[in-house]
């Protein structure tokens, strides 16, 4: 990545260009630009047929971005995701299936790539949950994003892993509501109606004030920041945090399960 950045900097000051002026002739923001360049973003296929052709590159990027070894941390349809949440200075996310990966201990994110089919190696597997968890620093960091998590109540009756690894699981989920910018919410089972019912999502507003939504399926995803379908999935999200429990009727029933078990 740090290559194809530097590369796509030349380009743009041979083109006499900066950051803000390419960003004000393509659809890629300044601070995405700024992100790629500088190696902590990568270069996304259509971006680099697109900056080729602004920056009359003859395709050098688009080839580059080709050659590009095979990607290890994140699976290519979340890549750009991955990205973005990074940078995001708010993000809000409801999931009733699993526990958020922003917010999985070492454990319990282990089962959750256990269960993986195709099975995956014990490499993989370990790589892949220190890959999960250095994402979780965003909630840590100095000037941590503000961030909202609706879960369903299905997510917390669940056996991933075992009955130790969910108690842990439920103690951190506890630990991580106490955090700075952290709001953690639970959606009971007992609601006749709810919000939620076409699945999980995460929306995120980046720190040039885009805001996009993020879907994701059995082996696909969809980045968009379409203002109409960004929009739906907020209404959906405000109507969810109706519907759940409040913070602290949240804290409440976790330290009632963590009784139990």
């Amino acid at each position: 990545m740090e290559v194809i950045g530097a590369q796509l900097a030349l380009y743009r000051i041979n083109a006499g260009l900066t950051q803000r002026s390419l960003a004000d002739r393509s659809t890629a923001s300044e601070e995405t630009i700024a992100s790629i360049e500088q190696g902590r973003r990568a270069l996304m296929p259509h971006l680099a047929t697109e900056f080729d052709q602004l920056l009359t590159t003859g395709g050098a990027l688009a080839a580059g971005v080709a050659k590009l070894p095979p990607k290890e941390k994140y699976p290519i349809w979340a890549e750009e995701f991955i990205a973005y949440e990074q940078e995001a200075i708010s993000l809000c996310g409801y999931e009733n299936g699993v526990v958020p990966g922003l917010l999985q201990t070492e454990g319990y994110a282990g089962a959750t790539f256990r269960s993986k089919i195709p099975h995956l190696s014990e490499e993989k597997i370990e790589q892949s949950v220190t890959d999960r968890l250095e994402r979780q620093q965003i909630l840590r960091q100095q000037d941590p994003v503000s961030a909202s998590f609706v879960l369903s109540e299905a997510v917390l009756l669940s056996n991933i892993g075992g009955r130790e690894v969910m108690r842990g699981q439920m103690s951190h989920l506890r630990q991580c509501a106490e955090l700075t910018g952290v709001s953690i919410q639970i959606l009971p089972l007992k609601r006749e109606l709810h919000a939620g019912l076409d699945g999980p999502f995460v929306l995120l507003e980046t720190p040039d004030h885009q805001h996009l939504a993020y879907t994701e399926a059995q082996r696909s995803s969809e980045l968009t920041s379409d203002a109409d379908e960004v929009s739906i999935l907020a209404q959906k999200y405000g109507m969810l945090r109706m519907q759940a429990l409040n913070a602290e009727e949240t804290v409440g029933l976790l330290d009632r399960l963590l009784g139990e078990r």
